[in-house]
């Protein structure tokens, strides 16, 4: 195989990548979270990967908070500022906003953007309230199987009050639920085992499937489904593993009332296990350690309660549900498992989080209206098609056919990106559409130097053959150095800018790369197709 082969290979498959993930660019932007959930297979990929717009396009909330760090010594101020991120991160997630920014700026500040987000003072409830950290009792098996027919037959009578349980939907997440057809539709005997289908059981206990998880969620959310739950028990889902996203999501069904609180917490470590464990020998895990009364109440919990699982719930999301070995004496405890050393690290954070060691208060919020987003947007694109107009007469008239080819390359160019944006889930906002606008005018650069070799090449006597050849040879050196250093520029940008900046950064890192490939590769293949097509004895350059 030869190198035009591989070359031709190569773009093809550029633009095959590029057009899959430009596909969901052409979907409805103003989804319904819902619709989303009802699309069905293969169509939930393009509504997962649908380019995500930041709070300065589709408007939203931002908040600053500050954490109160003047009652603490200064070797804990990182520690409790780590805290307060986990806190409203956990927070946030349960609030249902997609795309939220929770970022650490300087020694003590939080900046929090809430893009598309309408309810402003649930939001502000929400991140403000105090961080609940408690332990408890997962509920027995005989409990669950009670507690999960309850929730069957309520939902059986009540199903016509949820859009998102319908028939048609529900029927195409279990299709093997309606065993009669002589059940008539609409019958809330079509519906009598939603929650239990819902909600699958294996040799790890009760999970919820990706595909279900919004539906579980929703119904969580719903202040008429909380009031039908057993009196006594609480259903609380497990925290999204962010390694696993699609993963199945555990689900408990605990006691409402906890067997002891964070406030009885004193300290929560990362700890290795000594040679001498053997169960636990070198893996890492977390350590506890209770006040006085805390040791007192956590003996008893564990002295009774052997061989049952204790949930650790902060703020109703259920962290780890660990089993009891035996009776925990002294006020300190293991939580052991397969951790890794980071999981563990975040579990510390989430435990101490439970009981904040410094008050978190907001100093500053901004509102981005809808119309104000729509109007940037619109903005953004007449500043792009401008832009792109120029230049496609900039390069037209000056370099002729040749430069018809660079914009054919610039087009290619400007795809890619919106492309790689969709692929990495990355989220365009306002400065980002400004790197991709100065991509447009920074992507014919290469070609600007190629095309100036190549005429240099021509007037010195060279064929048109070998001028193109030495054009790219020549021109290839000065074109890596100029996208390196600006390479370098972007990551540094992005490594230490903030939100708005690392949107600018992550386009502009991108529109580099990829005007690299088009104009090396791309523009150098289609000269050479034309090349050996025909004898071209002048080149309109």
């Amino acid at each position: 195989m030869n190198r035009n082969t591989i070359r031709t290979i190569c773009i093809i498959l550029f633009i095959i990548v590029t057009l899959f993930y430009l596909s969901p660019l052409f979907l409805p932007k103003e989804r319904d979270e819902l619709d989303q959930v009802h699309l069905k297979k293969p169509f939930t990929f393009w509504t997962e990967k649908m380019l995500k717009l930041g709070l300065d396009l589709r408007g939203g909330m931002e908040i600053n908070l500050y954490v109160d760090l003047s009652e603490l010594p200064r070797t804990e101020h990182d520690q409790a500022v780590k805290a307060a991120v986990q806190v409203i991160q956990n927070r946030i997630d349960q609030f249902g906003v997609a795309e939220p920014l929770i970022q650490r700026v300087g020694d003590n500040k939080i900046v929090v953007q809430l893009p598309g987000l309408r309810d402003f003072q649930r939001a502000k409830d929400l991140i403000g309230k105090t961080a609940l950290l408690e332990f408890k009792l997962v509920a027995t098996g005989d409990e669950q199987s009670k507690v999960i027919n309850q929730m069957d037959i309520w939902l059986a009578q009540n199903y016509h009050n949820y859009k998102f349980l319908n028939v048609l939907d529900y029927t195409s997440h279990n299709p093997d639920l309606f065993a009669s057809d002589s059940l008539e539709a609409n019958s809330p005997q079509w519906f009598s085992n939603i929650f239990s289908d819902l909600v699958g059981t294996g040799s790890q206990g009760m999970s919820v499937s990706h595909e279900n998880k919004p539906l579980i969620r929703n119904l969580l959310e719903d202040e008429e489904f909380l009031k039908a739950i057993p009196a006594g028990f609480q259903v609380a889902l497990s925290r999204e593993n962010s390694l696993a996203p699609r993963a199945d999501l555990p689900i408990y069904i605990i006691y409402s009332n906890p067997e002891l609180t964070g406030n009885y917490l004193t300290d929560a470590r990362t700890a290795m296990g000594g040679q001498s464990d053997f169960s636990n020998q070198n893996k890492p895990h977390v350590s506890l350690k209770f006040n006085r009364e805390g040791a007192r109440i956590f003996e008893r919990i564990t002295g009774q309660n052997i061989r049952r699982q204790l949930a650790i719930v902060l703020d109703n999301t259920v962290y780890v549900a660990p089993n009891i070995q035996d009776r925990i004496r002294g006020g300190e405890a293991q939580i052991t498992g397969s951790f890794t050393l980071q999981e563990c690290n975040d579990l510390v954070i989430v435990l101490k989080a439970g009981n904040l060691p410094a008050p978190v208060s907001i100093g500053e919020e901004r509102i981005v209206g809808p119309s104000l987003g729509s109007d940037s947007v619109k903005q953004g694109m007449i500043a792009g098609i401008v832009g792109f107009i120029l230049v496609f007469l900039t390069m037209v008239l000056y370099y002729k056919f040749s430069g018809a080819i660079a914009i054919l390359a610039l087009i290619l160019n400007t795809g890619f990106v919106f492309a790689a944006l969709t692929f990495f889930e990355a989220t365009l906002t306002l400065p980002g559409i400004a790197g991709l606008i100065l991509t447009l005018g920074v992507a014919v650069d290469a070609n600007v130097i190629i095309f100036e070799r190549i005429k240099e090449e021509i007037a010195s006597g060279k064929t048109i053959r070998n001028a193109i050849d030495l054009g790219y040879s020549r021109a290839f050196v000065t074109i890596v150095d100029a996208n390196v250093t600006t390479l370098i520029v972007a990551a540094v940008l992005y490594q230490f800018g903030s939100g708005t900046i690392k949107g600018f950064a992550v386009t502009l890192f991108i529109g580099i790369l990829a005007s690299f490939f088009t104009a090396i590769i791309v523009t150098r293949a289609i000269f050479d197709s034309l090349i050996a097509q025909k004898n071209i004895n002048k080149l309109s350059i």
